[in-house]
């Protein structure tokens, strides 16, 4: 039988794996879908074992997967390879296997170079391949088939992200009983723009089978429902809308959720007497200059990367900065290497660095410390502590995560963050000093600003940022989705309730369009 047909019996799920539970298929109450398991393989002494993956999605889904009996679908990480189904901490993990084709067709070509790039304003042209369609659209069907198997009946199952598209519409069909949600992690493009797409609407049919899709901003709720109405004909009213016909219809609710972070977690490593001595250690290492600025991002062209260096290079060149006194740390954290818009965008990052370090740079000092490799996360908050002014210049954003983890870690309420006005995160954190990044001279005014702010106006404006990061997090996220989505057909009448920390469940009211609830999701891809 197929990968797509054949449920895996449990049994041992490979290197370092334990084995699964006696359970039937088909007895979990909650299940979690998404490109990636919530774990990752490592090598310790030659033994191969599994750990729990880094962000905020993992943990924020940690305490109901342990409350709901829950089950994660994904893909382990490995192409050609398939494992069993297993239990790892508080997951009962169900993998989807890959082959290495469909690594590139579905995940690195129509996810990636079609998708991504079109969602994100089309900042690198998007690429329209049938062959890839057709890949992305079989590996959508065996995600669906694979949560089918493992969802109880009356069970909520919670679908992630771009690259599963097609799954909630896919999963009606399969199990018309479960109560399906849907988060967009990134943004969702207006009409003129997603209307590019050959397969626009295989597209919105497959979002439209969800009871309830939540996205980052008001803004990308609103788009969404501009393209259902433009192009399946169906019209929202007060964020609903009806599909299907007789018995078998139902109302799909679009709103937004803002993701945020752990920030307690954040403010109790940023609190640690070790990182702030490494955070001194660092300035020390930069050569105790006056002023850190600081870019922490994926090796991505939303980020803005390269715009954020040529303002620098170009204060320099103008010796309105000077090497020694300032000092820029870029941290590019390596992705999608083998997609070749970023090998071409490393290419030029890489020598647009070298150029400027070649002009500016002295015996003593580095005019641009760029880093193209990933830290433990105790690291980048003590860099996160070193730094005085964070520049976060992306060109198009879901969230941006990375400005409200600096947020959290500046607990003495120091420092200033110069934040992208097309990040999701700038609705939330109005405070910062808000840029467009394709304005290079306002982003150069921005960093001149952010450098001689008066420490009164700079703590005023991170205190403010600081109580909106803080009451907002990534618990508050998950619970307020998975609230709303068990009101959507009726409560515990009409689904099976999923119990989050702290909260009563399947009560409330539909959330209203422009939730300003918190958090969730890390840096890691799921």
């Amino acid at each position: 039988m197929s990968a797509e047909q054949s449920p895996a019996a449990p049994g041992p799920a490979g290197p370092g794996a334990p084995d699964a539970p006696d359970a039937p298929e088909g007895d979990y109450d909650f299940v979690v879908v998404s490109n990636r398991l919530p774990v990752e393989r490592v090598l310790e002494h030659g033994e191969a074992s599994w750990r729990p993956s880094p962000g905020g999605l993992v943990a924020a889904l940690s305490p109901v997967m342990a409350r709901n009996a829950g089950a994660w679908v994904g893909w382990h990480g490995a192409a050609d390879e398939k494992l069993e189904r297993f239990d790892h901490d508080v997951f009962h993990l169900a993998p989807v296997p890959l082959s290495a084709d469909e690594v590139r067709e579905y995940y690195e070509g129509f996810s990636n170079a079609t998708l991504w790039p079109l969602y994100h304003d089309v900042i690198a042209p998007p690429e329209f391949h049938r062959a890839w369609w057709n890949v992305y659209r079989r590996v959508n069907r065996r995600f669906a088939s694979r949560t089918a198997e493992v969802a109880a009946p009356g069970a909520t199952v919670w679908v992630q992200d771009y690259q599963l598209q097609l799954v909630p519409r896919m999963l009606r069909e399969l199990r018309p009983d479960l109560t399906i949600g849907f988060f967009n992690h990134i943004p969702f493009p207006p009409l003129e723009i997603f209307g590019q797409l050959p397969w626009r609407r295989a597209i919105l049919d497959g979002l439209s089978g969800a009871d309830l899709i939540g996205f980052q901003r008001p803004g990308d709720a609103q788009n969404f429902q501009r393209c259902v109405r433009r192009f399946l004909g169906v019209a929202f009213r007060q964020g609903r809308a009806r599909f299907g016909e007789g018995e078998d219809a139902w109302t799909l609710r679009a709103h937004s959720y803002p993701i945020s972070i752990d920030a307690a977690a954040i403010e109790e490593i940023a609190s640690r007497p070790e990182v702030r001595a490494r955070a001194e250690e660092i300035r020390h290492e930069l050569g105790d200059p006056e002023t850190v600025f600081l870019g922490v991002d994926r090796l991505d062209y939303t980020k803005g990367i390269l715009h954020r260096i040529k303002a620098y290079g170009e204060l320099l060149e103008e010796a309105k900065l000077t090497v020694g006194p300032s000092v820029l740390v870029q941290v590019a954290n390596p992705s999608r290497e083998r997609v070749e818009s970023y090998v071409h965008l490393r290419e030029k990052v890489e020598g647009l660095v070298g150029h400027l370090n070649g002009q500016h740079d002295t015996i003593s000092h580095t005019a641009i410390r760029y880093l193209h490799h990933g830290y433990p996360f105790e690291e980048m908050v003590a860099l996160y502590l070193a730094t005085d002014v964070m520049l976060v210049t992306s060109l198009r954003d879901g969230m941006n995560l990375v400005a409200k983890e600096y947020v959290a870690a500046r607990t003495d309420g120091s420092g200033v963050l110069v934040l992208s006005e097309f990040t999701g995160a700038a609705e939330q954190l109005k405070k910062a000093l808000l840029i467009n990044p394709h304005d290079i001279d306002g982003l150069k005014e921005a960093m001149l600003r952010a450098r001689s702010m008066p420490p009164a106006e700079a703590k005023k404006r991170m205190r403010a940022m600081r109580r909106q990061v803080l009451g907002n997090d990534v618990n508050d996220w998950s619970e307020t989705f998975l609230r709303d989505l068990a009101a959507t057909r009726g409560g515990p009448e009409g689904t099976t309730a999923v119990t989050t920390p702290g909260t009563t469940t399947g009560t409330t009211a539909d959330a209203a369009a422009g939730s300003t609830a918190g958090s969730a999701a890390g840096r890691k891809e799921l």
